[in-house]
């Protein structure tokens, strides 16, 4: 898959068959458009071609609204896009400037003068250009003077597409991972940077992987310990770990903190990339009366997590 990110350098695309949206999460629903694409594309001997947008349109359209919670990050989409062999994705930077295109010129000077498309595949209520003024009607009242094809994303397919992406992020939000998971079609994952923390998981025992995220806009499930599959470095060795979400409530913390146990592992990976891949929720964080207390809970959760991952 080839990755456009400057629209002043796109290709000329073969009979370019394209789908515009943001895909947060690339998940089941999003295959099933990506589906469509790839065969709309070989029936005309074209190219498919995914437009989406960074940053998230919201975060220009509504600054300072911090509610923007993304389910993959960027660089997350295009690792999983390219996984469905598209042909080409472009990320169009998402501008002021550009949400103020009126429809026609976004019709004129974006669709057709960057991607001549012989087909765009579109939901039924897409909307585009200045306060959401264009849509499927002006697609269909240009298609011929213009001469490309035009697909309707049905009203049941993008209902389902919404009900989908809220239900992942509601599911994670309570740490329903079972279902998240099924959503999406892979285990949610979070990726960042291993940082220095303060040490106490080594000396209660049980050392653990302080995660820097990647990006902050990035959705972390509910407090809580989770069975996950653990990648690290950059070749991504696969591991096995427990992993906590929270503030360490015993030791009356604020910050929140994910941290991870990696089971029979004891290398320095400071700095390192390292990814995690939720399995399963196993409880709800919280407080215990003294520190022997907490050992102990932490010695059941490796136990649980181990049998999980079946590694017991």
């Amino acid at each position: 898959m080839q990755v456009h990110r400057d629209l002043q350098q796109l290709p000329a695309f073969r009979n370019a068959v394209i789908t515009i949206g943001t895909f947060d999460g690339v998940h089941y629903g999003h295959k099933h458009i990506i589906q469509q694409l790839k065969q709309a594309a070989q029936a005309c001997g074209g190219e498919s071609v995914v437009v989406t947008f960074d940053p998230h349109p919201r975060e220009v359209l509504m600054p300072g609204d911090t509610s923007v919670r993304l389910l993959t990050t960027l660089e997350e989409k295009i690792e999983l896009l390219s996984q469905e062999q598209v042909d080409h994705l472009v990320v169009v930077p998402f501008t002021k400037a550009f949400s103020e295109l009126s429809a026609q010129a976004y019709l004129e000077n974006f669709l057709i003068q960057r991607f001549n498309p012989h087909t765009i595949i579109i939901g039924y209520d897409h909307r585009f250009g200045h306060n959401r003024e264009g849509g499927l009607h002006l697609l269909e009242a240009e298609q011929n003077k213009y001469g490309f094809c035009l697909i309707e994303i049905p009203q049941q397919v993008v209902d389902d597409l919404t009900v989908s992406s809220t239900k992942i992020r509601n599911s994670l939000k309570v740490g329903d991972i079972t279902l998240a998971n099924e959503l999406l079609g892979y285990p949610y994952f979070l990726g960042g940077t291993v940082i220095h923390g303060d040490k106490m998981g080594r000396q209660l025992g049980f050392p653990t992987a302080n995660i820097g995220l990647n990006d902050p806009r990035k959705l972390i499930p509910a407090q809580g310990v989770y069975a996950v599959k653990v990648f690290v470095g950059e070749e991504r060795r696969e591991l096995n770990g427990v992993l906590n979400i929270g503030t360490r409530p015993t030791f009356n913390g604020k910050e929140l903190r994910i941290e991870v146990h990696i089971f029979d592992f004891n290398e320095d990976i400071y700095d390192q990339p390292i990814r995690v891949a939720f399995m399963a929720y196993q409880r709800e964080d919280r407080k215990y009366d003294n520190i022997d207390a907490l050992v102990s809970q932490i010695r059941e959760d490796a136990y649980t997590a181990r049998e999980i991952l079946g590694i017991a």
